[in-house]
């Protein structure tokens, strides 16, 4: 996490588990010191929503963003809140961006694209291998072409999160890991992290490609 750069862009398929690893992230990084964001963008998806966790973040000292309301989903409307500008130009944060989960709910972030400037963002796309429209090489191709295609911007790493939530096992894991390989290959995109359970991750090969990321379960507790 060290070595991500400043705005952080968290893409992938409905069901791919983005969520999770945003809020994961944001968290980690409070912990690690860092002046840290998590804007809630994901205006499609109504379910699992990273601000429905925005109480326990900001306890911890992640500042969150959410809709043109507040937190609340009751309240939600499908806008964004222009509070996002703040830690977009302000470089002491380090933001993350929970995006919707394809081209359509990428749209929402295109209009930030003057900010996602080479060596300022990473845009990851999550991969759950177990999800139907990311099950194949085909399937994971596609959604990164639409998607860099709305944002205007390209995929700078990929994240391995092939899981079936609490029953997750290390072979599940690689075997997600196996089409996460064929993508970096065909595409020239870096596997940045392999994100799974703790007590799964602490079983992974220490040679995997990635670098492997401990998740605890704070969207389904």
């Amino acid at each position: 996490m060290l070595n991500d750069k400043r705005i952080c862009i968290i893409i992938g398929h409905y069901g791919s588990g983005k969520t999770e690893f945003a809020v994961n992230y944001a968290m980690k990084l409070a912990a690690a010191g860092h002046q840290a964001a998590l804007a809630d963008m994901d205006i499609v998806n109504p379910y699992f929503r990273s601000r429905e966790k925005a109480e326990m973040m900001e306890a911890q000292g992640v500042r969150v963003i959410s809709g043109s309301r507040g937190h609340h989903a009751n309240l939600d409307l499908p806008m964004v809140s222009a509070d996002v500008l703040s830690p977009l130009q302000d470089e002491a944060y380090r933001l993350v961006m929970d995006v919707g989960g394809d081209s359509v709910g990428a749209r929402v972030i295109a209009q930030f694209h003057a900010y996602f400037k080479e060596g300022n963002y990473d845009m990851f796309f999550v991969v759950n291998r177990y999800r139907e429209d990311t099950a194949d090489l085909d399937g994971v191709l596609h959604h990164i072409r639409t998607i860099q295609a709305t944002i205007g911007a390209p995929v700078t790493g990929l994240i391995n999160n092939t899981n079936l939530i609490r029953e997750t096992s290390v072979a599940d894991v690689l075997y997600g890991q196996e089409l996460v390989e064929q993508v970096s290959a065909a595409t020239g995109i870096p596997i940045r992290y392999v994100s799974a359970l703790e007590k799964v991750a602490e079983d992974l090969p220490e040679d995997i490609h990635g670098e492997i990321f401990p998740l605890k379960m704070y969207m389904r507790e």
